[in-house]
């Protein structure tokens, strides 16, 4: 939990040291008259590093409430521990099959049409994403899924083609890609030669 938390910490201050994230932070900032107010207490009491530090703690603060950061540098929470997972799990497993046997009840005996969560939950298992991956996508990407009706098998493997088609593009024009194709082509990875000298 604590490296977590150091995770985290050290992804906020790499984004207060990004200009593009640093200076909207000022901007809030400013708006709010936070920098202002470090100022004016510094001209009293404090030194100039101690202002420094103040203001730098001010737009870690904005930053950390602006900037939704998901993946591994996410904000630790302690129900995500491995303790209170194997506490929940019970819970969890009767939740999963109550939820299987409902999708199985409306979708395939009664036959309903999959709702828009549905529709999602079909894409990611196909895609093979984690619901955390998943989650991280755009909205316009998601909505390109729905678009193209990815949760239907055949479009889904079309989808599929053309990603893969696309990637062999890329990476036919890809200078690196080119001169790794001709190392494996002339040296190889270590080939063994039985030459008597």
């Amino acid at each position: 939990f604590f490296s977590w938390w150091n995770s985290y910490d050290k992804a906020i201050s790499y984004l207060a040291t990004v200009p593009k994230y640093r200076i909207q932070a000022m901007e809030i900032a400013k708006q709010q008259g936070l920098l202002r107010k470090a100022k004016e207490k510094g001209r009293n009491k404090k030194s100039k590093e101690e202002i420094r530090d103040e203001e730098e703690n001010i737009i870690k603060n904005i930053i950390k409430s602006k900037i939704d950061i998901k993946g591994g540098y996410q904000k630790p929470q302690i129900r995500d521990l491995l303790l209170f997972q194997i506490l929940l799990a019970p819970f969890h497993l009767c939740s999963y099959i109550v939820w299987y046997c409902r999708w199985i009840y409306n979708f395939n005996i009664k036959g309903k049409e999959y709702g828009e969560e549905e529709r999602l939950y079909i894409i990611r298992k196909s895609m093979k994403m984690s619901k955390s991956q998943f989650d991280s996508l755009e909205d316009h990407q998601k909505e390109t899924f729905l678009k193209r009706e990815l949760w239907i098998k055949e479009n889904y493997e079309v989808y599929k083609q053309e990603q893969e088609e696309e990637l062999k593009k890329k990476l036919a024009n890809d200078p690196r890609w080119k001169r790794y194709r001709r190392w494996m082509k002339n040296e190889g990875p270590g080939r063994l030669t039985f030459v008597d000298d």
